[in-house]
């Protein structure tokens, strides 16, 4: 029997797992994700955050290693993402001191510490490469469309292979294969410009009034409890609050606006994100379709999993769409490359047989 934890570290979300195999059989997957806006908080309050993840979440057992894979580098409170990486290395080193660390890149290797420092360009925003490999053992031929709070992954699977385009954040932004829209923290002016109301258009105020939670608490899509980031006014996470913000996008209020104005705003802005995302699934699809004769399916994965990701894959046409959640259940599809990454170092180490975990 093994224990091994899986972090997945990023500006906004740290996430983590820890995963039990006996006899190369998942056995049990614990998780933990915690709200952690380093541009705000400081990049001091990490190690810090680490800790306190650690105690939680291994609960007394003997951890064999610690797989980690990381996305904190772009925020603006590094200057570089040279400097990202070497600090968030340092904060997991501190925390795991005497427990083996291995680093994923985006050849989907496990590095050593010393090797990420030096190649640290390899090894920034490589998360989508964890779900990749876990989507990969469950899909031999599929694209994953991975929906958390600020991003979309869209990551084209082969023959039980990754065959992604790009290797960084920019090459995938260009390729289609990232999207900079999520489930929580997208700014609603960056999904539209202008919104139809009242048999005309208005075009939106460019201030940071809601976000993209807002639309799917108004809409039904998410429960207030899945609202784990801040809000753009900072307060609270009622749907009377959530209207508030959106009716400001307009530069109105819950006065000047009916009830059905405001719903009717949120459903607009959902459609647009559900856009977005159809426009990079497309660019990844057209590309995947000239490789094999098969259906490809589509897997969802991540908060927004089932009310984005399955929608846009919906309107792209694919008929066959399955949910991650299926086979790890909605706790480990929502942090899938901490999920990810715990099982790659778990294979590395003993082999794994099976992913699809009991339930506890």
């Amino acid at each position: 029997m093994v224990y091994v934890a899986g972090f997945d570290i990023g500006g906004a979300n740290t996430k983590a797992s820890l995963i039990r195999v006996e006899e190369g059989v998942l056995k049990e997957i614990r998780t933990v994700k915690k709200y952690l806006p380093l541009w705000k908080v400081g990049k001091d309050k990490l190690l810090d955050t680490l800790h306190e993840i650690g105690t939680e979440i291994m609960r007394g057992v003997k951890l064999e290693a610690v797989g980690v894979t990381i996305t904190a580098e772009l925020s603006d409170v590094y200057w570089c993402k040279r400097e990202g990486i070497n600090h968030v290395l340092d904060c997991v080193e501190k925390t795991f001191k005497n427990v083996p660390i291995y680093v994923l890149n985006c050849e989907s290797e496990l590095v050593t510490v010393e090797e990420a420092r030096k190649e640290y360009l390899k090894v920034a925003a490589a998360n989508w490469a964890a779900t990749a490999w876990m989507v990969s053992r469950i899909m031999e031929n599929c694209i994953v469309v991975d929906v958390g709070s600020t991003t979309t992954s869209i990551i084209p699977i082969l023959e039980g292979k990754c065959v992604a385009l790009g290797k960084n954040d920019l090459e995938k932004l260009m390729c289609g294969e990232l999207v900079y829209t999520g489930s929580l923290r997208t700014n609603v002016a960056a999904i539209v410009d202008k919104i139809p109301i009242r048999g005309n258009y208005a075009r939106v105020s460019s201030e940071l009034f809601a976000l993209s939670g807002d639309v799917h608490l108004i809409l039904g899509n998410i429960r207030e409890e899945y609202y784990t980031t801040e809000t753009a006014d900072g307060r609270g996470k009622t749907r009377l609050e959530a209207m508030a913000r959106l009716a400001r996008v307009v530069c109105a209020d819950i006065e000047m606006l009916t009830e059905k104005e405001i719903e009717d705003i949120a459903r607009y802005v959902y459609d647009k994100q559900v856009d977005q995302i159809a426009e990079g699934l497309r660019q990844v699809y057209s590309r995947l379709k000239t490789k094999t004769c098969e259906e490809i399916p589509v897997v969802t994965v991540g908060l927004g999993g089932e009310f984005l990701a399955k929608k846009a894959a919906e309107k792209v046409g694919f008929k066959k769409i399955v949910s991650l959640e299926e086979f790890l259940g909605t706790d480990a599809s929502i942090i899938a490359p901490a999920v990810g990454v715990a099982l790659m170092v778990a294979d590395k180490l003993v082999g794994l047989k099976d992913i699809k975990p009991q339930k506890f």
